[in-house]
């Protein structure tokens, strides 16, 4: 598949991925109501599966809307736009980490993310009852906000399974231009190699420090580079790109490598990411509670 012709350069921390064709490509998109066995092999096999129209689009872009109302006298919406568009005014950023504190609690939100399509695809997948992690993360990204540097999320969740899977959604459409998610292919392998050299590292540390991502054998933010380009070209791959749709989710394992780019448009890119994994297994206390600011994670 080619790449289309995008209208911006494709940036992530002021580096350009779009300046070398050959190490950019598309996820691969997948049909969720395919056969258990075949869903797993592609997992397996790619890390991730872009799961196409798995939501129904209209209730995704009623919670867009939802989400939107709650910063409808702070200045952060262009005056007289519907608040489902998510237009950005250029302004009123000094009360969205309040906001978004009382937003990971609203019931409605918990619904969403407890959608009967998204937890009985789980169940599905992973043959038992599933456990939604309390910590989730929803994020209204504009041109001004800096972007996750390469990472695998087992970094941060290390004192619990590493049979669990992320769920990153759009909450409205997200072509590539807004920067949504991107995977580096064929990463899966790179992420649990990486974990096992970490372990050992940190295997005559106390426990607390031994999970802790940020740890002296990890980097400030326990991301593995902000240079997305070095990154791919050092391992002669690509990062992989998509144009998201309102009802898609793209699910990826816990040793995925994957970034975000820059959004170029005016239009926030509303996205949460939610993380689920079989009951029985072992669940990382610190995610058993709302996501904070402050939270250290």
């Amino acid at each position: 598949m080619q790449i289309r012709q995008i209208e911006q350069p494709i940036t992530s921390n002021t580096f350009t991925l779009s300046d070398a064709p050959d190490r950019l490509g598309w996820l691969v998109p997948t049909d969720p109501y395919q056969s258990r066995t075949a869903l797993l092999a592609q997992y397996q096999a790619q890390g991730y599966l872009w799961l196409k129209g798995i939501l129904k689009r209209d209730n995704v872009l009623d919670f867009r809307r939802r989400f939107f109302e709650a910063f409808a006298d702070t200045g952060l919406l262009v005056e007289g736009t519907a608040p489902v568009e998510g237009l950005y005014s250029g302004g009123g950023k000094g009360r969205v980490s309040k906001i978004l504190g009382e937003i990971v609690q609203w019931a409605s939100y918990e619904a969403f993310c407890l959608a009967p399509e998204i937890w009985q695809f789980y169940e599905n997948l992973l043959v038992g009852p599933v456990y939604l992690h309390k910590r989730k993360l929803i994020r209204a990204t504009t041109p001004d906000d800096s972007c996750t540097g390469a990472h695998y999320d087992l970094t941060y969740l290390r004192a619990g399974t590493d049979r669990i899977c992320t769920s990153w959604i759009p909450i409205g459409d997200v072509p590539i231009e807004m920067g949504g998610l991107i995977y580096l292919e064929g990463s899966d392998a790179l992420g649990r190699q990486l974990e096992a050299e970490f372990s050992a590292k940190n295997a005559q540390m106390p426990p607390e420090e031994r999970i802790n991502a940020y740890n002296k054998n990890m980097s400030e933010t326990g991301w593995l580079t902000k240079d997305l380009p070095l990154l791919a070209n050092r391992l002669n791959s690509r990062w992989l790109m998509a144009d998201y749709e309102a009802g898609d989710m793209v699910i990826h394992s816990p040793y995925m490598i994957h970034a975000s780019t820059t959004n170029t448009r005016m239009t926030m890119r509303l996205s949460t990411d939610i993380r689920y994994q079989l009951v029985r297994d072992e669940i990382d206390p610190r995610w058993t509670a709302n996501w904070s600011p402050d939270d250290k994670l």
